[in-house]
């Protein structure tokens, strides 16, 4: 009884695996119809317009603009070294100077710019909230106060 019993069970077994495969055949031919299907209705397009609009109605040659390859610029463009005069001497308030790490920032009084400044451009031995003159050169990350002078 044991191997009529095992010998149902693996036909069962033949027959569901079988079924499984002509479904997933069915499926698969479905899939294909209904591709053709929307291949049939037409492949939407998008367009762009004169003004960089997108639209669904080809755009107007008459109002077709001309673009120089080379014109396009990629990427952000570099910053052009600027020859800005500076007043050789500015005034300003110390906002912030650590000592002991040896750095700080002074506060334009006329831009109302904050300026890094090492303990190696100072005259004077500064503290916060002083008055100073500086000038201003330019450093790694920007300009930097030198000449740091107590007023």
């Amino acid at each position: 009884m044991a191997k009529s019993q095992q010998t149902f069970n693996k036909s069962e077994k033949e027959k569901k695996r079988l079924k499984k495969r002509a479904d997933k055949r069915k499926k698969m031919e479905a899939r294909k119809l209904e591709a053709k299907e929307k291949g049939k209705q037409g492949i939407q397009f998008a367009y762009v317009d004169h003004l960089g609009n997108l639209t669904d109605t080809p755009p107007d040659p008459s109002m077709k603009v001309e673009v120089d390859a080379e014109s396009i610029v990629l990427g952000i463009p570099k910053k052009e070294e600027s020859d800005e005069v500076y007043d050789p001497i500015r005034n300003g308030k110390v906002s912030f100077f650590d000592s002991s790490k040896g750095f700080g920032f002074i506060i334009d009084t006329e831009d109302q710019e904050k300026y890094f400044c090492h303990v190696s451009g100072l005259i004077d031995e500064i503290m916060e909230n002083d008055k100073v003159s500086f000038e201003l050169e330019k450093g790694m990350k920007g300009l930097n106060a030198v000449r740091v002078k107590k007023i």
